[in-house]
Order: C-alpha cells, then structure tokens, then sequence
C-alpha cells in the first residue's frame, strides 16, 4: 500500500486497526486511541502501568495490526548499549570489521521493562528516538521507516530499577496507563484465553510500513484554528506557573499535544481538531514533562493532577466546524 490516503481512509484505517487490537487486548479502548494516535503522529509511547495489564501484548498487537516488523527487547540490569544499536564484530572470511545490526534496527521496538536497564543503555535510545539514526564507533546507520518506540516501565517497583530522566521522558510523545479491568473485562480476558485453548494470540495485519507512512502523511494535512494551537501553548505555559510545579512541559510538550490532538482528530472521524481533542490527550502528552515540587509527593501531587488543574483554569477557545 503506498498511494496516498484521504482523511476519511484514513480514519477508516485506524478503526480497522483498533478493531484488530480489541481482539487481543479486552477493553481500554481510550488508552488504545491514544496509542494510535502517537503511532500516527510519528512520536514514541511509554506504557507505564502494573505488571499484567496486556502492555507487553498491546504493542505486539499494534505492529502485528500494522503491518510492521516487531522486536522486542527485554531490558535488563547488564543489557549494554550495543545489545540494542548493534556492534562491529570481526569477520574472519573478508578479514574486516563489519557492522552487526541489533535489534533496533526494525519498524517497531519493544522496549520492556526500560526503567530496569542504567542510564548507559537508556542512553542508547536517545539518538535513534529523536534521530531515527544510530552511531556507533563514529559511524551513523540510519533506521528504517517508520521507526516506533514503544517502552514499558512498572511505577511502583523501586528495588532495582533507573528511573529515566528527564531528557529521556521528553522523548516519548506520550505516557499512558491502561489500568485495572473491570470485572467484565477480566471475565471476559478468561472466557477468551478459554475459548482459544493456547496461550499465544495473534491479529492480522490491516496495512503495512509504506500504509503507515502513508498514513502518517495524511494527518499533517489535518486543519488546525490558530485559536486550537494558542490553546496548546495556553496550557504548556500554565504547567510553568503553576505553585506546585518545579519544572513544568517545555515547548516539545505542546508540539506533542497539538501533534497527537490532530492525529486523534482523524481517529474520530474529523479532518479538523476541536478543543475536545486537546483535552483528550493532555494528560497523556503532558504529565510526564512536568517535575512536581519533592515536598508535595506526600500530598500525592502529581504530573497528572497539575493538567488536570490547568485543564479547569485555561479557559478554551469555542468549538466551530471547520469549513474545507
């Protein structure tokens, strides 16, 4: 699939795909959106969320549904920078160093479990992420396109982990949680895996990487009011000045939000975005760019809550139909 999409096919698409991925993963459509959104706006997506909440199995699902190559990487304590760039190793036959790719080097990567590795091969991630290019020994090897990350980190186990800093964090378009099942849906997890009689589950490809990208070119066709990016803008600026915050979400913060508000825009159906969209993906595209004062953690403050707060003081601008 490489000729160009319309809007509406576009649309279309991501329904499809979310439709395929709602086989394999019960429920949290909101959180699957949003996935899809960053996917389609070209950014990386941090799933950061309990142990068991089908992250690992969403982003297989994801690259399966899209049509791209997918490789997971379990990162470890002892996991070394050039287990995930790749490495030059001698080749004895041509009697030269030649460069080994590592697993990087694919459509989709799945970074699990990313706060359990040091910073050193954290680190790794930075170049390819922003860059879409690795170097190693002063060589530069440009990634496939498109290129995605989607990483992994458990919030509440401590004993043996790096949290990722802040320059890290910032690459990532945006953070979600899936969180708990409702009763239903955890019956519904068991009735499935009874039904399919094996562990392993898989979904079909609804496109491909040239689909994708495609895609992905469709979306910045999407029509975007001044009044809709001053209201982006409104609110990165609000997490800055608010008492609670000690640094809050620079400017790529709201790129990322008017960028992901435009591509879920297209995941409902409009060709324009709507302050609604903005809304939708603020928590999401911000919280995890704001650092919260130390002296508030016991107050439960959080990135989360000082959007959540800005969201209620910015005031928005009015929703009007855009006429094409």
């Amino acid at each position: 699939m490489t000729e160009e999409l319309t809007l509406g096919e576009v649309s279309g698409l991501s329904r499809q795909v979310l439709e395929r991925v709602g086989q394999a993963v019960v429920g949290k459509s909101e959180a699957l959106e949003l996935v899809l959104a960053g996917i389609l706006a070209g950014g990386h997506v941090l799933l950061e969320d309990y142990p068991g909440l089908a992250k690992t199995l969403a982003a297989r699902s994801f690259a399966q549904a899209l049509g791209l190559e997918f490789r997971r990487v379990q990162f470890t304590p002892d996991l070394l920078p050039s287990d995930v760039t790749g490495a030059f190793v001698y080749d004895q036959k041509e009697s030269e160093f030649v460069f080994r790719p590592g697993p990087i080097f694919t459509g989709l990567l799945l970074a699990d479990e990313i706060n359990r590795t040091p910073p050193k091969t954290q680190a790794a991630l930075l170049e390819s992420m922003q860059e879409h290019q690795v170097t190693v020994e002063g060589q530069t090897f440009p990634l496939p396109t498109p290129f995605h990350v989607l990483a992994t980190a458990n919030p509440v186990e401590y004993e043996g982990t790096y949290p990722l800093p802040e320059a890290q964090l910032d690459r990532f378009m945006l953070r979600i949680g899936f969180g708990y099942p409702s009763p239903a849906e955890e019956w519904e997890v068991l009735r499935r895996r009874m039904s399919r009689r094996r562990e392993d589950q898989s979904v079909d490809a609804v496109t491909d990487a040239a689909g994708l990208l495609a895609a992905q070119r469709t979306v910045e066709t999407v029509t975007v009011d001044d009044t809709v990016g001053q209201y982006c803008v409104d609110l990165a600026t609000a997490t800055r000045r608010d008492s609670q915050v000690l640094v809050g979400a620079s400017p790529r913060g709201s790129l990322a939000l008017l960028l992901t508000a435009r591509a879920y825009a297209v995941i409902q159906g409009r060709d324009y975005v709507v302050p609604e969209d903005v809304k939708t993906v603020a928590v999401a595209a911000l919280a995890h760019r704001i650092t919260v004062r130390p002296e508030l953690w016991l107050h439960e403050v959080t990135g989360a809550t000082v959007v959540r707060t800005v969201l209620g003081l910015v005031p928005a601008p009015p929703t009007v139909a855009v006429a094409r």
